[in-house]
């Protein structure tokens, strides 16, 4: 579901806009209601035109003239304006745009100077700032040589007109660039942040289903066996295949929206019923010491047990399985280590599943690491986490 853009954002994509080419007739006329009032430089020509100094055929050269620097400068400015553009032809238009006004100012009089103010912004708007940095104060001189002419004055009184100009422009075109950049950035973080979330619901179903599923398969095998014996046993199977569902269908709904932060211990207990249910000896530690583990922490560890415990269920074989959760003092600080260890023979040479990838990502934005691989008699799978606060000699390890 799409949010209404606010008004802050309406006003960047507005201001996107204004440095990229119309898309549709509305865009196209207020990008031309901006750029028209800028023309009222052109006044003062239009203004010596009219007023019947020249001759007559002075007069149609000079409108002709006129025209052509309003449609050079509207193609440049009105297509170009926010890009750096270094072609051959933006360069020519340019310098036929700064031609147009030296011939223009020398053949019809001080009066047309203004025309050079467009010139600056031609160049603030379309060339590389290498290079508009130095086009803008050589306009500037232009003008002043060709005010020597006959409008010597005029020209002082552009000159600072024609430069504040001119660099403007070119601090409007790094605006909108920046807000271009910007609003790239932002749906980028924000593709981010849906693949984040896509990832993390992707690890949490992985996580809740393949054990609850294992657990589920296991005991209606056992209720199939002991079906014909002992229909009581196999009622009581049953209770606690709907029991285990119904708990698989509550997790997966927290995990969907968000809330589903496992906690240690209650996954110690259902541990323990699942190696139980699959014939696995199990060596689990009393009520965990979770004082100084942060909640985080915590819910990385909680995640690495069960899906230890579902490898161990459904892969391995093994006929013993121990946990330990141990604190210890390294150099980086102090850390609380969970360690899932069998003796089965499953997984051996097989590449990290998708369980363990997931798992891994999971420890490492809670600060942690993990570990997995073959020990002599098994397999073993040693998750730490760091810990909010150091813990004293008492009831720690020492430095692995």
């Amino acid at each position: 579901m799409t949010e209404d853009p606010l008004p802050d954002d309406s006003r960047a994509q507005w201001l996107v806009r204004t440095g990229q080419s119309p898309r549709n007739v509305r865009e196209a006329l207020r990008k031309a209601m901006w750029i028209v009032i800028w023309l009222v430089f052109l006044s003062s020509p239009v203004h010596d035109l009219a007023s019947g100094h020249h001759t007559p055929a002075a007069t149609a050269a000079g409108w002709l003239g006129l025209a052509a620097f309003v449609g050079i400068y509207l193609t440049l400015v009105f297509r170009n304006m926010g890009k750096a553009l270094n072609g051959p032809v933006v360069a020519a238009l340019v310098v036929a745009l700064g031609a147009l006004a030296v011939v223009l100012c020398l053949s019809l009089g001080p009066a047309w100077l203004g025309l050079f103010v467009y010139v600056s912004v031609a160049c603030g708007t379309t060339f590389p700032l290498r290079v508009a940095y130095w086009t803008i104060p050589l306009t500037a001189v232009a003008m002043l040589l060709v005010g020597l002419h006959g409008g010597e004055q005029d020209a002082r009184n552009l000159v600072l007109l024609v430069v504040l100009i001119g660099f403007a422009m070119t601090g409007v075109r790094q605006l909108v660039r920046t807000t271009v950049e910007l609003r790239k950035a932002r749906a980028t973080v924000a593709q981010l942040a849906a693949n984040e979330e896509r990832l993390r619901l992707a690890r949490d179903l992985h996580d809740l289903l393949g054990h609850s599923l294992s657990l589920i398969t296991l005991k209606s095998e056992l209720a199939g066996r002991m079906l014909p014996d002992h229909p009581e046993k196999a009622a009581q199977q049953v209770a606690d295949i709907e029991q285990v569902s119904r708990q698989a269908l509550v997790d997966v709904r927290e995990a969907v929206t968000g809330y589903r932060r496992p906690r240690l211990a209650g996954e110690l207990a259902g541990m323990q019923v699942a190696l139980t249910a699959a014939g696995v000896t199990a060596d689990l530690p009393a009520e965990p010491d979770l004082d100084g583990v942060p909640e985080e922490s915590e819910s990385a560890l909680a995640w690495a047990l069960r899906e230890a415990v579902t490898n161990v269920v459904r892969h391995s074989g093994a006929r013993r399985c121990v946990v330990e959760l141990v604190h210890r003092q390294t150099l980086d600080g102090p850390v609380l280590e969970l360690s899932v260890e069998d003796d089965g023979s499953g997984g051996s040479g097989n590449p990290p599943g998708n369980g363990l990838t997931g798992l891994t990502e999971r420890l490492e934005k809670a600060g942690g690491s993990l570990e997995a691989g073959r020990v002599r008699r098994g397999f073993r799978l040693v998750a730490r986490v760091p810990m909010a606060s150091a813990r004293g000699p008492v009831g720690t390890a020492g430095t692995p």
